[in-house]
């Protein structure tokens, strides 16, 4: 009899190095998320574990005051809640970025893993501007390895809008695409944080009465800078719209007035 046909050997897939192609995006945010609990949470043993009184020095050295005792560790109470506020306003930026993306590539994840190497380096950032809180040349240094850390922790997450907007039909939602809803102010948010930071860089090198706690008291400001900035881009809208919508009257009553011209008019 005849024989059968025999079956070619099944090629081998090969790894691709394609950056466009598709990648889960509940993989990236889950593992996101992860990194950023992570993180929160060592700063949370950071602060409890170094900054907490010891009774006998409350009694001794305080009169058994609590809160005096306290407020001597007040400028690490201050570096943690700046950071801690830096933490959850970036995973905010970042939850708010990907509730746009209807879907991941594998440069977004590279862009995404490159942005949270730098949000894992935040606690470095706490212990060094709590442990260099005096003024000094020290000091100034600290606050601008934080700045630095800040800064690229956020444009790597700008890098990954910018991303997304070169394939925007297939990678973003239409509320976040040109023109769309969302879009300004997506932009105006994933911005906020590389601008602050570098703005904060500069002044270090400007000022020589910059300080810690005004570092700090910056990132603790930032969330109602969130919502001024909200108001802003909204009212901006607002009046852009308006002002094209009288442009196009006008150009639509001239249209009108020529056409009820007559042609000896319109020729004088």
């Amino acid at each position: 009899g005849q024989r059968g046909v025999e079956e070619e050997p099944h090629s081998l897939e090969t790894f691709t190095f394609y950056l466009s192609e598709p990648l889960s995006k509940e993989r990236v945010e889950a593992f996101s998320d992860g990194v950023y609990a992570i993180v929160a949470t060592l700063l949370i043993l950071d602060i409890c574990e170094d900054n907490v009184p010891d009774p006998r020095e409350v009694e001794e050295k305080f009169h058994g005051s609590l809160l005096e005792a306290l407020s001597e560790y007040g400028p690490n109470y201050l570096a943690y809640f700046g950071s801690f506020v830096t933490i959850g306003l970036l995973w905010f930026v970042h939850h708010s970025l990907f509730l746009y993306v209807t879907k991941a590539t594998r440069l977004m994840g590279l862009l995404n893993i490159l942005s949270l190497a730098f949000i894992g380096g935040l606690p470095l950032a706490y212990q060094l501007t709590s442990e260099f809180a005096e003024k000094s040349h020290n000091e100034i240094e600290a606050i601008q390895v934080s700045c630095v850390i800040t800064f690229f922790a956020s444009i790597f997450q700008f890098a990954i809008w910018t991303t997304a907007l070169l394939n925007e039909e297939e990678t973003l939602h239409a509320f976040a695409r040109y023109g769309g809803k969302e879009h300004a102010f997506m932009f105006a948010k994933l911005a906020l944080y590389p601008c602050v930071s570098l703005g904060a860089f500069f002044l270090t090198c400007l000022l020589s009465e910059f300080s810690t706690a005004i570092f700090h008291l910056m990132q603790i400001v930032i969330p109602f800078a969130f919502l001024a900035l909200r108001i802003f881009v909204r009212i901006s809208l607002t009046a852009i719209k308006s002002v094209m919508s009288l442009s196009r009257r006008k150009v639509v009553l001239l249209e009108e007035e020529e056409a009820c011209l007559s042609p000896n008019e319109t020729l004088s």
